[in-house]
């Protein structure tokens, strides 16, 4: 009985919270593969390191944005061309948000996102791109002043929501879906405080509204109220207001 109860303390290796038994084992100490000058490099490919990666990624974020102040993220498609009036339109809203005290977060790629980068940088305010790591080359477009770029797209839409006060939503692709949909999310299950989230162009989201509406809420998936928590809107100046009154 006492020699079953030796060989299963020996089959068992505790390594900080982990604890490994029989073929899960590991060969020496955690402090021994740190030291070692020798040995195979697949460790910054395993799960482990990429936590570091991740907590990093945090890290630079919230130092950078720390002292951004009031703050809104405007989102909207990276394939609107210059000189389009949903181009200007971003420039607009830039510009209103950054004279209004605020600084302007986008995810610093081109389109729209590059017209509010604009529109803040032209008006003397701080303008913030929140970039992405992407299998095609995209980078920080030039209008931005303070720049982070992310290997993973939920630490960048922490940072997003973290330092925001209010979303103003163009007209945009999956990404823009995706930031929005997380927005609204966080705001009806109460993981945030609620701050407001304006839909720019009611001809580009009149349809997705009436399927919320009448598919969403008419088969008793959403309720009504919920479709409260997003604002519609023409109108740059008021788009802006609802973001900092």
């Amino acid at each position: 009985m006492g020699s079953s109860a030796d060989e299963r303390k020996l089959q068992e290796q505790r390594l900080g919270p982990v604890v490994r038994r029989r073929g899960q084992m590991q060969p020496g100490t955690t402090d021994q593969r740190l030291l070692d000058t020798v040995g195979p490099s697949d460790f910054i490919h395993k799960d482990p390191w990429r936590v570091m990666r991740i907590q990093s990624e945090f890290v630079e974020g919230f130092g950078a944005l720390a002292e951004v102040g009031p703050a809104a993220s405007v989102f909207g498609s990276a394939r609107t061309p210059v000189g389009t009036p949903e181009y200007e339109t971003g420039v607009a809203i830039g510009r209103a948000l950054a004279e209004a005290g605020f600084a302007v977060i986008t995810g610093g790629g081109p389109g729209v996102m590059e017209a509010a980068n604009r529109g803040a940088y032209e008006a003397g305010g701080t303008s913030v791109g929140l970039g992405i790591e992407l299998p095609f080359e995209q980078g920080l477009n030039k209008y931005v002043d303070l720049g982070v770029n992310f290997r993973y797209f939920f630490v960048r839409k922490t940072c997003f929501v973290k330092y925001a006060q209010g979303f103003i939503v163009l007209p945009g692709g999956l990404g823009t879906l995706d930031e929005l949909f997380e927005a609204l999310t966080l705001v009806q299950t109460r993981k945030v405080t609620r701050f407001p989230i304006v839909l720019y162009g009611s001809e580009y989201w009149a349809g997705l509204l009436a399927w919320l509406r009448d598919t969403a809420v008419g088969g008793g998936k959403l309720t009504a109220r919920d479709l409260e928590l997003v604002h519609l809107t023409d109108d740059v100046d008021e788009a802006v207001e609802l973001i900092t009154k």
